[in-house]
């Protein structure tokens, strides 16, 4: 059973950052990419940024580029998502989510990941 906690959420003013976790177990390491989703009230689930560890490759929507870096601790299975110079727009539920495949197929618009965490909050908000 693949399983996945993440972490890291919470309130932070505009400008603010914060570092989302996703630790993952149950599935093989290095098979695997993690991709980070996002989903705003009344708005679609969006592809936020991929990491794939051992391609040492990683993937970032426009949106969210020079502002959240994607790494991953790979002896504890953990990614992380740093977030920096935050804005109310980036308020959304952010999930965690895991696949073989390599990361620029997630973010089509036409496939999802076959595994999924249970999502956490971030609000961006003065």
């Amino acid at each position: 059973e693949v399983q996945f906690v993440e972490s890291g959420g919470g309130l932070v003013q505009p400008g603010g950052s914060l570092k989302l976790s996703c630790a993952v177990s149950g599935l093989i390491w290095d098979d695997y990419a993690t991709v980070w989703f996002r989903q705003a009230p009344g708005k679609e689930r969006e592809g936020v940024s991929c990491i794939r560890p051992s391609a040492d490759s990683t993937y970032y929507v426009d949106s969210v580029k020079g502002r959240f870096t994607a790494s991953s601790d790979n002896a504890k299975n953990t990614v992380y998502l740093q977030m920096n110079s935050l804005n109310p727009e980036d308020t959304a539920i952010y999930y965690c989510a895991a696949d073989i495949y390599d990361c620029e197929i997630y973010f089509s618009g036409h496939y999802y990941p076959d595994y999924w965490g249970q999502g956490i909050q971030v609000t961006v908000s003065s």
